[in-house]
Order: structure tokens, then sequence, then C-alpha cells
């Protein structure tokens, strides 16, 4: 890698630039090229069925200016073209686009193609950087601007022959990211004197990154000495178009943006040629993360990706920014824990202020159940998060613990993620499932009047089955858990002292069960165990017995 036969791209000196300190206060004006750049980058351009497709979806979105094709260049876009007019399947607040370039035999094509429209953008450009003129078209600057002015007075006179319908024109100097700035506004106040706008009729000049070469920065400062600089500003609409070669189309847009663009053109998914066109979806995104209504509905996100991926046979990225399947998706344990802990205090009349989630995933379709998914790298807070949104099971701290250990040794065993349904399964498996052994029968429990002794005690009576004999237990405590391992130790002499103990209910009506969850310490050895029952004083103890059961099963596995 030789990185000596490239040259630095020089920057423009603006010692006074403003766009720094600007903000976007608004969504610009959108303009959705994923019809034409978009369909001239795939590998099999779309047909008719696939452009009606994204068509509609491009106008479900909001979009009101869409490029619909090059009709002058193919067969298949001028039909399509024709398709929209003759079938008014053009809404009257949208305005399609066509692209041509300055020659007038393909200007006259693209007239002919656009006869009856109510309105239209004709979109007429020409190449004006050093590389272009010099090696592709082998023309001096002025040659240069003489193709403009030629391709400017065709589209106007052409125009005039079709009163009928409401033109309005543009202009693009392409590769207007490598042009020198100073050239590329002579070049556009030549078309714009040809072409005489008015606030009221004004004129787009689209400014493409044709080529992405610099730095975002160094395009806002083209943008900004563009529009200080150009003739009539009040009367045009300054676009950009920017291209990802570098990995910041949005951003340069965004900037551009900031330094005085009015429109954006993209395509959704950020499809185009090689790698791609700015992200119409990432730059509305954005937009609305940040509180500015982007004008183009988004609430859909899993027909925009699909609707894309049918048209142009490119598969969206789990990571793509806003829409990616995986965006919202934690595996980290700490990262699990804090959108945990967020969601439970997030208010509806709050603003959004979730650790790691920029924007509620529900206001683009996703639910909730994505947002935490659960592998190896997992922790307490994810596993926890699943069963309680999943299965209504809250887990208390030390048992979250208990169980993201188990899930994570199954994650690890069997490399690979774990849903929903596979923890509920490790929950009753690992804690819930009864072990063979001790049962807890029936249950007489007698409550002393402390009030007059306060050194009585409080007596159960419990029938357990026990070798298929069933046995009546007793014993004396403070409370019935108290008294229950006070049973057990006289019957079978095991000594019980409960660590932790939490009691949820799972069901909301009179049908609802008890889950009793505990963490025994027995002779010494730490056991986990849980139990329920519609009896919320019989939980308790079932989980006891089933420490104990497990505890039995431990040690003669060990011996």
């Amino acid at each position: 890698m030789n990185h000596q036969k490239y040259r630095r791209f020089p920057t423009i000196n603006r010692p006074h630039r403003q766009w720094p300190n600007n903000q976007i206060e608004k969504a610009p004006l959108w303009c959705a090229v994923d019809l034409r750049d978009g369909n001239q980058a795939l590998m099999e351009p779309m047909n008719l069925g696939q452009k009606q497709i994204l068509w509609q979806l491009l106008v479900d979105m909001g979009f009101k200016h869409i490029e619909v094709g090059f009709p002058s260049a193919s067969q298949p876009d001028y039909d399509f073209v024709r398709w929209l007019i003759e079938e008014n399947q053009i809404p009257s607040d949208v305005t399609i686009q066509v692209l041509t370039q300055a020659r007038d035999h393909l200007i006259e094509r693209t007239y002919e193609s656009l006869k009856g429209a109510p309105r239209a953008i004709v979109h007429v450009y020409n190449s004006t950087s050093p590389v272009q003129r010099e090696k592709v078209f082998n023309l001096d600057k002025q040659g240069i601007i003489d193709i403009a002015i030629a391709g400017a007075k065709k589209v106007a006179n052409e125009a005039l022959k079709h009163p009928e319908t409401d033109w309005q024109f543009q202009y693009s100097p392409e590769s207007f990211s490598s042009t020198e700035v100073e050239f590329a506004i002579n070049v556009c106040n030549a078309v714009i004197n040809v072409w005489q706008p008015t606030p009221n009729k004004p004129v787009i000049i689209n400014l493409p990154a044709t080529v992405e070469c610099a730095t975002p920065n160094v395009f806002a400062d083209q943008i900004e000495t563009f529009c200080e600089h150009v003739n009539q500003r009040e009367s045009i609409i300054v676009s950009v178009h920017t291209h990802n070669d570098r990995g910041c189309a949005v951003a340069a847009a965004e900037l551009a943006v900031m330094a005085g663009a009015d429109r954006v053109e993209g395509t959704l998914m950020g499809n185009g040629e090689r790698t791609g066109n700015m992200d119409l979806v990432t730059m509305a995104m954005n937009l609305y993360s940040q509180g500015i209504d982007p004008e183009v509905d988004l609430t859909d996100a899993h027909r925009i990706t699909q609707t894309v991926e049918q048209c142009t046979a490119i598969p969206t990225h789990a990571r793509h920014p806003w829409v990616g399947d995986l965006v919202y998706t934690a595996f980290s344990g700490s990262h699990q824990d804090a959108i945990r802990k967020c969601l439970n205090q997030q208010a509806d009349d709050e603003y959004w202020d979730v650790a790691y989630l920029p924007i509620d995933p529900k206001d683009i379709g996703r639910d909730y159940q994505s947002v935490i998914r659960v592998n190896s790298q997992s922790g307490k807070g994810g596993v926890a998060y699943i069963l309680e949104s999943q299965y209504g099971i809250r887990l208390p701290r030390w048992m979250q613990i208990e169980l993201s250990q188990a899930v994570q040794k199954h994650c690890e065993e069997n490399n690979k993620e774990v849903n929903g349904e596979n923890i509920h399964s490790i929950f009753n498996q690992h804690f819930l499932a009864e072990t063979a052994g001790v049962q807890l029968r029936s249950v007489k429990f007698e409550h002393s009047d402390h009030s007059n002794n306060a050194n009585q005690q409080d007596a159960i009576y419990c029938t357990v089955k026990h070798d298929n004999i069933d046995t009546i237990i007793q014993g004396l405590g403070n409370g019935s858990i108290d008294a229950f391992c006070h049973a057990v130790k006289t019957e079978w002499g095991h000594t019980i002292d409960v660590q932790y103990y939490d009691m949820v209910t799972l069901g909301e009506h009179s049908d609802a069960s008890a889950l009793a969850m505990m963490q025994l310490n027995i002779d010494g050895q730490k056991v986990v165990a849980c139990a329920t029952d519609t009896d919320s004083s019989h939980a308790p103890l079932k989980a006891i017995i089933q420490g104990l059961n497990r505890f039995n099963l431990r040690n003669q596995q060990a011996a």
C-alpha cells in the first residue's frame, strides 16, 4: 500500500465560518432518489412491479419530491414515468423529478416522457471537476460553462412547449465536491442567469458530493461559501446529494444543512453506487431523536426495510442505524441491567431518558421483547427483564444472580443465544421443578398470642409423605417458616437457616398463585429452591421441602 500516490484534499480558508455554531431546527425538503440513482446502482435494476411497490412506499412515507428515473436513457424508466402519469398515480402534493444530461436530444426525450404531468422537476446536469474537464471531456472551464448554458436554455425552451405542466428546473454541477468552489459558483450563476428564477418561482441548484473526497466539515465549508456568493440566493433552493465513499454521507448532509442547504437528496437505507447514497432513514431518524419532526413517516421500520430488500435484493445489515434488527438489542449484562432499570422508571409524560436507547423502539414499530436478548455475555439484568416482561415473574436481585448463572452456563454449553422460552424453562428446571423425596400434604398452623406471653412460640403441624409413608412433623418458632424449619430439624436433624426469602404473585385474578423463592443454608450448604401454591402460606414451606430434597439428592450423588 503506497499512500504516497494520493494527495490530501485542499481545505477552504474560512476563518469566520458560521455553520459550526448553527443547529438544525427543522427537517430539510427531502428528495428520494431510490427509483433513479438507487436503481442504476443495482446489479439487477428493478422491474416495473418493484418500482411500483417502492413508489407506493415513498408516497406513503410522505416524500414530496421523488426522482423517478432517467427516461431519456432507459426505456424501463420511460415506461415507468408514463405509467405514473397515465394511471394518475401522482398525489396532488407530490412532484416527480427526472434526470437528464445537458444534451438536446436527451432533453427532448425527457419532456416527451413527462407529457401530461401536472407537475415535474427537470433535473439537468453536466460534470465540472478538473479531472472530468481535462481527462473526460477535454474542455477548459469556458467549455464546461457553455455546456451548462446550452442545457439550461434547452430545458427552458422545451418547457414553453408544454404550458399545461407546472415546471421546476434543477441543475447539478456534477462532481461539485471535487470542483473548485469558485468555478462551481460561476457555472451555477450562468445557469441561473438563463432561468431567471424568482422567490415565487425558485430553481433548485443541487450540489453533489458525487465522490466523497474529504471530511464533512470541508463539504460544509463548500456549501457555506456557495450560499454566500451565488447570485439570487433568495430565488434558489440549495440542494445537496452526498455519497458515502468515506462513510460520512449523513454527516456531510447534516453539516451542509447547518451551512445553508435547504434540500437533501438520498435513498432509503443508503442504496447507491459504490458505498451508496445518503441514507434518508438515518438522517430523518437523527432529527427525530433530537425532538425535530422529520416530516416523513418512519413508524413502520419493518415495512421500510422489507420493501427495500424486496425491491433491491440487498439485505439490511443487522447493525444498520436505527432500523437494523439488532440496533435496540443488548446482550451485555451491564447494558441490560441499565436498560431494565431505566425502563422501570420511564414515565409516559417525561422526556425519553433510557440508557443505551436513544429513542423508544416502539416509535418505529419495534417491541421491547427484542431490546434485551441473552447469550453467554449477558448478565442478571437481561435475564430478569425477559422473565418479567414475558412471564410476569419479578425476581429479587439475589435470585437474578442465581438464574443468570444457570442461564450463562446453558449458553456456554450450547454455544448459542437463548430466548424467553429457554430462560423460563431453565428457571423451572433449576429452581421450580419438584425433586423426588419429601412431599408436603397438609399444614396446620397455630399462631400464639404474643401480647400475653412474649416468649410463647407459634406451632406448626404438617403431614408429609416420605418413603411413601405419611408422617406428621411438628415444630415451634417465630412464625410458620421458623416453626417449620424447627420441625424439619426435629424429624430429620437438618439445620436450616433462611438466607433470602421473597415471594411474588403470579397472575392477577382469583386463581393467581404465589411463587416463593428461597436461598437456604442446610447444614452449611447453600441450596436455592422455589415453589408455587395457590395458598401463599404454603408456598414457602413447599420451597423449604424442595430445598431439602435437592440437598439430599446432591449428597446422594456425591456419595
